[in-house]
């Protein structure tokens, strides 16, 4: 399993939500780039940044800093947050992202999107499903920076997109992005025996190596981290067997 560090940005600066929610921001000093630098020097391959303005407004508003972050070369890229065109799409892979994440426009127009990821390949495209779990522990998507209800679960939303059209999905349980409580592992055992043949990346609630290791058991291809990365709460001798770079 591979660690993938996140960074969030809103107004070109670093952030982190609470549970999604825009009036629970704590913003960081660091610029984007010594993060880049940071996790490039630990080891990370990969580095997941959300452009937190466009995935509320559509528009990628982070677009200068996103690429900027692109051309260092540091680490590949994926990058999701506004991303409703297949014009946004082709912008970012041309100008060095490697991966580009599609959210609200995936759950909302799914034939749609199943031509762009036929038009520039599964390993290009990764879908966003961000859930919130019901008292059944079902799985309900949200939309637009999490700010919307559907009444479509994880699974619906997945059936829409023809057999062996899609690769990578990216899923975050919101009651738990930012809040250090631990990953929902339940969630994503319930992924793997649904949908095995996905590569599953796991969002939201990871605070130490032994989460880590306990996702890597459950059989997700990739885990998320913002907050305790950001923050240092895990010591690098204990993330090295997640970071290929290490």
């Amino acid at each position: 399993m591979l660690l993938i560090p996140a960074i969030d940005l809103r107004g070109g600066r670093c952030v982190r939500l609470y549970q999604g929610d825009f009036a629970a921001e704590t913003r960081y000093e660091l610029e984007p780039h010594e993060l880049l630098q940071r996790y490039g020097a630990l080891g990370a391959t990969w580095l997941h940044v959300v452009d937190l303005d466009g995935a509320k407004d559509g528009v990628l508003a982070n677009r200068a800093v996103i690429l900027s972050l692109a051309r260092a070369r540091a680490v590949r890229l994926q990058v999701g947050g506004g991303v409703r065109s297949p014009d946004t799409i082709e912008d970012l892979l041309r100008n060095g992202v490697e991966r580009v994440v599609v959210g609200s426009a995936a759950l909302e127009r799914p034939e749609e999107v199943a031509g762009w990821l036929a038009h520039f390949g599964p390993e290009r495209i990764a879908l966003a499903m961000d859930v919130r779990l019901d008292g059944n522990g079902v799985p309900y998507v949200r939309t637009r920076g999490w700010t919307q209800e559907s009444k479509a679960t994880l699974w619906d939303a997945l059936a829409r997109y023809p057999t062996g059209s899609v690769r990578h999905v990216l899923c975050t349980d919101i009651e738990r992005d930012g809040a250090l409580t631990g990953p929902s592992l339940e969630l994503y055992r319930q992924c793997l025996a649904r949908l095995p043949e996905l590569a599953w990346q796991a969002s939201g609630g990871v605070r130490s190596a032994a989460d880590l290791a306990q996702l890597a058991q459950v059989g997700v291809s990739a885990a998320i981290s913002g907050k305790a990365l950001l923050e240092e709460q895990i010591p690098l001798t204990e993330l090295k067997p997640f970071l290929p770079g290490a």
